[in-house]
């Protein structure tokens, strides 16, 4: 295992860039995928399927167990993405959601939540026990903890209502952590697990009984009559049922989701320290968030600790997170590494619920699940079984809660809110005033304009510089730099590209324009 942290340099210099290597994740450092190759030709299923995380691949699978033959188009690697960073938490305990549902929904709406996500934990853990997964599974309590005396009502509302939903929810007043809470929950019957070792076994099920999964695949648009999928280089899926499963839908087909989703970022880094976590998983109620779980690695643990949530494209020294968590990290445990820190995406829904089925309702042969609000591994793999249930039965009693067409009024606000700040950002983003004259240091970016033409120029370790237009290719907005990931993110709709323009991750397809008209005169007049 390489540390990619020097804990002595992060003591003696807390506010300056001490972190040396790039970000990486455990779970995708830590597994071997096999490689599919790209599609080159037209390829005719039954279902085909853009996106290979958890819904793409969890779906395949059980369409694929149904006898359907299933196409997996994914436009880099398979689990590399929001799966690939994720805490991996298998849980139907989502902080404090359902006194919240039960009111602005009504009960059996809540209900039907409640047991999805319930349903969705026995679900991989028989898929683990069917095939013999060594994936690392465990059970284990779910708390929910506040270190704030504001929030013990909160908690006692949220035990109450999950209790009459059917989850074994109990309210205490300590558990087993090393500090003091002032109040906490405990969801019973809750697991983890190693999230790559588990769907990289559903893959290779999928391949090894008639389906198809094509890596490198971009999808660019859909067309029907007959229903295909077109993707950048060409060839086609052809197929009855297509499910977009690219995290932020890459297709929008009049459902509007650019006004109902937006990109949240979080944080995680991977500590070993001399005491083990207590057995369960923990989250607090207040901000900033605080998440923490194990995961056994080797003879030992790691301990995963995250939260420092902000919508992306928000800040650029996105560092500032990873520091603020190993100082609470530090705060309470004797930290002895730092072996891994990464950041994950996640898109977000006005109401908290995934949209989940039929795009729209004139799209009876395109299905979507997306938003799953950072809690993924139960929502996506509930997403994936009422799929799986509209495409083999028409029906699924889970269908109504998670319907993308679905109105909440308790949601208009936030709505406004979020389609304000995308208004506010492209706006801001093209009256900007940016410098002419600057210096860029290696390791660092600045968004310049050079004769009226906005650019990113970031100088890389060897003192390269490498050009991109920050006008995401999207819809138009402007990107700004993340440190961390030293990538150009987009503040509207979470589009990200790495510092030669090519996407990191969509709903963009293009790759931003690295050109200038008069490049080499404008860095030798500039960074001479």
């Amino acid at each position: 295992m390489i540390s990619i942290l020097t804990i002595d340099r992060m003591v003696d210099m807390p506010g300056k860039n001490e972190f040396t290597q790039p970000t990486a994740s455990y779970w995708i450092n830590s597994v071997s995928i096999p490689e599919y190759r790209p599609l080159e030709e037209d390829v005719t299923v039954d279902v085909a399927i853009v996106g290979g995380g958890i819904v793409g691949i969890t779906s395949a699978y059980l369409l694929t167990r149904q006898g359907l033959k299933v196409a997996v188009a994914e436009a880099s690697r398979i689990l590399q993405g929001t799966t690939g960073h994720t805490t991996a938490k298998i849980t139907s305990q989502h902080s404090l959601i359902y006194a919240r549902l039960v009111k602005e929904m009504g009960s059996e709406l809540a209900r039907q939540y409640a047991q999805a996500n319930e349903s969705a934990i026995k679900a991989i853990h028989r898929t683990i026990e069917e095939h013999n997964i060594d994936c690392d599974f465990s059970w284990l309590p779910a708390y929910v903890y506040t270190e704030s005396e504001q929030y013990i009502k909160d908690l006692q509302d949220e035990t109450r209502a999950a209790q009459d939903l059917g989850i074994k929810a109990a309210y205490l007043d300590k558990i087993p952590l090393p500090f003091k809470v002032w109040a906490a929950m405990r969801f019973d019957g809750q697991a983890q697990f190693h999230p790559l070792k588990y769907l990289s076994a559903l893959a290779r099920y999928v391949s090894d009984h008639g389906g198809h999964i094509y890596e490198d695949t971009v999808a660019v648009n859909l067309e029907d009559r007959p229903v295909a999928v077109l993707t950048k280089r060409g060839p086609r899926i052809k197929a009855n049922k297509i499910i977009i499963a690219s995290h932020y839908p890459f297709f929008d087909g009049g459902g509007f989701f650019i006004t109902r989703i937006y990109a949240d970022k979080s944080y995680v880094v991977a500590i070993k320290a001399d005491e083990k976590l207590p057995e369960g998983t923990y989250i607090n109620a207040e901000t900033p968030t605080r998440s923490l779980r194990s995961q056994p690695d080797g003879d030992g643990e790691v301990i995963l600790v995250g939260g420092e949530n902000h919508k992306t494209g928000d800040e650029s020294d996105t560092n500032v997170h990873y520091r603020n968590l190993i100082d609470y990290a530090r705060n309470s445990f004797t930290v002895t590494d730092i072996p891994y820190r990464w950041s994950t995406q996640d898109c977000m829904t006005i109401d908290g619920v995934p949209y989940v089925g039929n795009l729209t309702p004139r799209s009876p042969d395109v299905y979507v699940a997306t938003g799953f609000n950072k809690w993924g591994m139960t929502n996506a793999t509930a997403s994936a079984m009422i799929l799986s249930d509209l495409i083999i039965k028409g029906d699924n009693p889970w269908a109504p809660v998670f319907n993308p067409s679905r109105f909440n009024l308790a949601s208009i606000k936030t709505f406004l809110v979020q389609n304000a700040d995308v208004a506010k950002e492209m706006v801001a983003g093209k009256m900007a005033k940016l410098p002419e004259d600057i210096e860029v240091k290696p390791g660092e970016a600045q968004a310049v304009e050079v004769e009226g033409q906005k650019m990113g120029v970031f100088r890389d370790d060897t003192g390269e510089l490498h050009w991109v237009d920050t006008t995401c290719t999207h819809l138009g907005c402007e990107l700004i730099w993340n440190e961390a990931e030293r990538t150009w993110d987009c503040p509207c709709h979470g589009s990200r590209f790495n510092y030669n323009g090519d996407i990191v991750e969509g709903p963009a397809f293009n790759q931003l324009n690295c050109q200038h008209n008069n490049r080499n005169e404008v860095e030798a007049r500039i960074f001479s």
